[in-house]
């Protein structure tokens, strides 16, 4: 299914339907009864935490200039949920990315809560239009709004892979974190959860098959409301019962870290595969199937149509410093500042 959602977004074939007539009647009542009691409290609009990281390698001796992180994609992203800024993916992953890199690094967030891929195209302009060039690295995390909103597979694939391959023309790596497991939010109840959980997990999968075809990664981010939430939904849920939690976003963090190092050279490890950690080398489509169905799984793409498939170890991320204005580029634009607000 995710190859034929991938095969559709890039021959123009429209949407692929996933019920049948007879459950359309059960599962309508089921997200009427979910949205009374998803969101019963109220997130935080998330914390700007754009800036400087790793101060103490900017004042060392002189070296290279930092590292330009970006994030783009939905409220996942953004860090909703959250009222701190250290406590928010981008401020957690540029953190952990000057720790390993040695180096400063230049955090620039232009997500947007409630996004889906649609907006991507909007995100990318804004970051190639900045002065000081394309990032060095983009991590992209979409694909919850597009399932809650019902925006056909194979558009919200298209859409993610033109975003992809602009910034990698542009010279950018990307890290994308697919759609996480909709099926695991406390409220939602069978059959939706059910439904939720397959229709996000295709999705996923047919992201990671056109993002490593533009020459992206992907990490599987089905621990982000995965297993781990569904044990600990009061420690990994933010107030409204949908948004991650501080925790929350530090585990899906530590999840993408290792590959956001991997993509600049400077994580410590081989590239060599280790089967008792079941990494493998698979037909592209094969590897999307399996990253959907664990969560942290990498997958990078080798030799046409093969890639591979990763569990990079993670190293535990410690708490992150406030960030200070960014070297140049550092007041905010118009848009950042609507983007806020």
């Amino acid at each position: 299914m995710a190859r034929r959602i991938a095969a559709g977004a890039a021959y123009g074939g429209g949407s692929i339907g996933l019920l049948g007539v007879a459950a359309v009647g059960v599962v309508l009542a089921e997200v009427q009864l979910a949205k009374r009691n998803v969101g019963g409290g109220v997130a935080p609009l998330p914390p700007g935490a754009d800036g400087l990281y790793g101060r103490t390698f900017a004042a060392s001796e002189p070296g290279p200039g930092p590292l330009r992180l970006a994030l783009l994609g939905d409220s996942t992203a953004a860090g909703q949920g959250v009222r701190r800024a250290g406590q928010t993916p981008g401020a957690l992953l540029a953190s952990g990315l000057a720790a390993v890199a040695e180096r400063p690094v230049v955090l620039r967030n232009v997500a947007l809560p409630g996004a889906r891929s649609d907006d991507l195209e909007r995100q990318v302009s804004l970051l190639l239009s900045a002065p000081t060039g394309p990032p060095d690295v983009c991590v992209i995390m979409i694909g919850a709004n597009d399932v809650t909103h019902r925006m056909p597979a194979t558009e919200s694939v298209r859409l993610l892979a033109a975003a992809v391959r602009r910034l990698r023309t542009a010279g950018s790596e990307v890290v994308v974190g697919t759609c996480p497991d909709l099926g695991t939010i406390e409220p939602v109840y069978q059959p939706l959860r059910w439904m939720a959980r397959r229709v996000s997990r295709q999705l996923a999968a047919a992201q990671t098959i056109v993002v490593v075809e533009q020459g992206g990664r992907t990490v599987s981010l089905g621990d982000l409301l995965g297993p781990e939430f569904a044990a600990n939904p009061r420690e990994m849920f933010g107030a409204d019962n949908y948004h991650p939690s501080a925790e929350g976003y530090a585990t899906a963090a530590m999840a993408v870290l290792p590959t956001v190092c991997a993509v600049l050279g400077v994580w410590p490890e081989t590239d060599r595969l280790e089967p008792d950690r079941h990494e493998d080398m698979l037909p592209v489509a094969k590897a999307a199937a399996e990253a959907a169905r664990e969560a942290g799984t990498e997958v990078t793409g080798a030799r046409a149509p093969w890639a591979l498939l990763k569990h990079r170890r993670r190293r535990r991320l410690t708490a992150t410093e406030p960030p200070a204005p960014a070297p140049s580029d550092a007041e905010e634009t118009e848009e950042d500042a609507a983007r806020r607000t």
